[in-house]
């Protein structure tokens, strides 16, 4: 995994990453050549527009630390372009001490840690990994896949929605200074021998025209 941030300004990797076309390739985080330190970069970029609105969201400041015990509770995907990462999710299988109903259902796949770089938003890549998380639950024996949003971010919950999420509940976990969404969503087995193996390829668009 590059770091093109560290190799770069972020100006010229933005004007970098509008130039470039392609596929993505999704794949799980390989802690031998991946880095926690990057990934965590990242979810401080793409969480940063929430904090803004005053969202204390774990992603908005968190140290590497904090990201990788989150991820070791599950299966963290990476998408790259280019060896560049552009974007990020975590899934688990169920949360069997969450405060949440659905997220301690044992038929019930959890999303957590999902960003997408924001020089990579409008090409498509936030809906592709739902489509892949989607599959990817189902294929381990999920019902349906839930995550959650602050339930003040009208265009964050608009997105999930308009990708057929459905508000199923409004709760506050602890330590957050806003009520969540609860959403979740059925998943079919139809296509679910396509994520077996846990990695995959998604179109890039070239020009952006909607939300990631």
């Amino acid at each position: 995994m590059q770091r093109p941030e560290s190799a770069r300004p972020a100006r010229a990797y933005a004007a970098y990453a509008k130039r470039l076309d392609g596929r993505v390739v999704v794949r799980r985080f390989d802690p031998r050549s991946d880095s926690y330190d990057v990934l965590t970069a990242l979810l401080h970029r793409a969480f940063a527009p929430l904090g803004t609105l005053g969202f204390n969201c774990p992603g908005v400041d968190q140290p590497a630390s904090a990201t990788r015990e989150r991820m070791l509770a599950g299966e963290c995907f990476v998408a790259l372009g280019n060896a560049h990462l552009v974007a990020t999710m975590t899934m688990q299988s169920h949360d069997p001490d969450s405060r949440c109903d659905s997220f301690r259902s044992r038929r019930v796949a959890t999303l957590g840690q999902l960003a997408v770089d924001p020089v990579w938003h409008g090409r498509g890549i936030g809906r592709s990994l739902l489509a892949f998380a989607q599959h990817r639950a189902a294929a381990r024996g999920a019902t349906h896949l839930a995550l959650d949003a602050p339930h003040a971010a009208v265009r964050l919950v608009d997105f999930y929605r308009r990708e057929g999420f459905q508000l199923v509940d409004v709760m506050r976990f602890p330590g957050h200074n806003y009520d969540s969404a609860i959403l979740c969503k059925a998943v079919s087995i139809a296509n679910a021998r396509m994520c077996a193996v846990g990695t995959t390829q998604i179109e890039v668009a070239r020009q952006a025209g909607a939300v990631s």
